[in-house]
């Protein structure tokens, strides 16, 4: 079992803690259905339809509603300072948080208390909690996007919009920028690098790359970047180490992409529905 947790972009969602499914096109948890689009409810989506493929448990959703003011933000963490030292699951992931270094630590310190240790996977908003309080090595996965990977790399930069001497369409400077991040301990064990080439890397430099298949209408399409760390979530949940779990997510959200034959305007929810056929296809080449 894993659970991902994260917000909603509805303040009037409640705190919830359950089983994630999928019904047409939105999410249940508990009593309470969310549109997938982006975000959260698009990398739990994903989640879930691996765990359809496999026959597995549904992933676990903590999940509040925030747009901004961090309100349901801190309903979650403080839930999970509360309650997370008695769970087990295989790997937990966090999200869309509102970054708060003080609640951060705190949530880690409940974290050492689980047993075992789960593998930890971060992304967005907890991200940038995690380089902000120093404590980046903790995780076992940050999967950032050329941008983000350039606020990792920066010691001095508070938050994404500060970094420094960084251009967005400068995807040769990966290796520089993976270098400095390490460097500076401000990553995780592995790093998924989001982009037109996805990249892996750990302390060392680059391990993977995958860049096929090709599907450039995915890239002006809101959430696909969700739907890669969902199935990071869920790969590594079902057992799969870290590496492999970042590769495989690479290959099969591109594959997914190719099937859903997109064009600019294609809802991420369209290219979901394909993560099935797209395992299939991954597996069967195997």
């Amino acid at each position: 079992m894993f659970a991902v947790v994260g917000t909603v972009p509805d303040e009037a969602f409640p705190l919830v803690w359950g089983p994630a499914r999928i019904a047409g096109k939105n999410l249940l948890i508990e009593n309470h259905s969310v549109p997938v689009n982006r975000g959260t409810p698009a990398l739990l989506a994903s989640a879930a339809k691996v765990c359809d493929f496999f026959s597995a448990d549904p992933p676990e959703a903590i999940l509040a509603g925030d747009i901004g003011r961090g309100g349901g933000s801190r309903q979650v963490y403080a839930r999970l300072e509360q309650c997370l030292g008695g769970c087990k699951y295989l790997s937990l992931t966090f999200h869309y948080i509102q970054p708060d270094v003080d609640w951060h630590n705190r949530v880690l310190f409940a974290v050492e208390d689980m047993h075992p240790r789960p593998v930890l996977i971060a992304d967005a908003g907890f991200m940038y909690a995690a380089k902000m309080s120093g404590q980046a090595q903790c995780y076992d996965v940050f999967t950032p996007d050329m941008g983000e990977l350039a606020f990792l790399a920066d010691p001095e930069a508070p938050h994404p919009f500060y970094t420094r001497g960084f251009i967005f369409h400068e995807p040769q400077r990966a290796n520089e920028l993976i270098a400095s991040a390490y460097a500076h301990r401000n990553a995780s064990r592995y790093l998924l690098v989001k982009g037109k080439t996805d990249i892996a890397a750990d302390e060392k430099g680059v391990t993977d790359t995958v860049s096929h298949p090709v599907v450039p209408a995915m890239e002006a399409i809101g959430g696909t970047g969700d739907i890669i760390t969902g199935l990071v979530a869920a790969f590594t949940g079902l057992g799969k180490d870290p590496r492999t779990a970042c590769v495989q997510a690479a290959s099969v959200s591109r594959l997914a992409g190719k099937l859903a034959d997109p064009h600019p305007g294609t809802q991420v929810i369209e290219i979901i529905k394909q993560i099935p056929a797209a395992l299939e296809v991954f597996f069967a080449e195997k």
